[in-house]
């Protein structure tokens, strides 16, 4: 009786508009494409909402170009989801305003997610990342991480402009060879929290996954001009990855391959 009724549970889900199961696919869909913090949302609805009236009510065609840009802000205000954003690899939308293991707000930074396969096994790679003191090997941003105490760290990083930041960081939560998250300490230059996956790939080796959320010193704009300037997060944990592959498969010194391009003003350098 038990087993006929789990089947017919299984198949109203499955049903078009039966049962709440449609429903609730729907509702992750939308969560899942939101990459817009709430106050930007707000601030994009009603900002757009007056542009959008404004421009029809200009009559003439910069008023129509006005209206389309007042349109497209209202979009990204009702559905929380940026195209621009989604180009950039960025995310403004968290849920963690509540959640004390976490330096950036809900609402607030930006957040960057990049993975890798790596032809290793998990614990291989977990060890070597455990080992912060290795992390500049691979990752050019960054000048030193020293092992302070019993999970925290210092961290000097470079800024754009050849200047550095600096920040102190602590592991909050761990599982050995699965996972390693962090967040910065209160007083540091740079707010950041994120997290680092090991997860054995289907087809072989490791899947090294990252998730980044942090504030930058400039908010938005400053997360803009790095992204021009070929110095955001996003590029920097792209190309950091590629070394890191690089290292662990070769057992060599891991530079910037082909396979990584160039990007912002270095890119047009050339």
């Amino acid at each position: 009786m038990a087993a006929n009724e789990n089947a017919l549970n299984e198949n109203t889900l499955m049903q078009p508009g039966g049962g709440d199961g449609a429903g609730e696919r729907e509702d992750l869909t939308r969560r899942q494409n939101v990459n817009v913090g709430e106050v930007e949302r707000w601030a994009s609805a009603i900002g757009g909402g007056a542009l959008a009236l404004y421009g029809l009510t200009r009559g003439n065609f910069a008023g129509v170009a006005l209206a389309i840009v007042g349109a497209g802000l209202l979009h990204r205000g009702t559905t929380g989801h940026c195209y621009a954003y989604d180009a950039m690899g960025v995310n403004t939308a968290g849920n963690e305003s509540d959640n004390p293991n976490v330096s950036v707000k809900g609402g607030r930074g930006v957040k960057v997610e990049k993975s890798v396969t790596i032809n290793r096994e998990p614990a291989e790679i977990y060890n070597f990342w455990r080992n912060f003191e290795n992390l500049p090997r691979f990752m050019n941003h960054l000048e030193s991480v020293t092992v302070t105490g019993e999970g925290r760290s210092h961290w000097v990083a470079k800024a754009p402009g050849g200047g550095t930041v600096e920040w102190d960081a602590e592991v909050y939560n761990e599982k050995p060879n699965e996972m390693i998250a962090w967040r910065s300490l209160e007083g540091s230059q740079v707010d950041n929290a994120g997290s680092v996956h090991f997860t054995p790939a289907p087809s072989g080796g490791t899947e090294v996954r990252v998730v980044l959320k942090y504030d930058p010193p400039a908010g938005f704009l400053g997360a803009l001009v790095a992204r021009i300037t070929g110095e955001s997060p996003a590029q920097q944990i792209e190309q950091d990855l590629t070394r890191f592959k690089q290292l662990m498969e070769t057992g060599g010194s891991a530079t910037t391959s082909a396979a990584t391009p160039p990007t912002g003003r270095a890119a047009k350098a050339q």
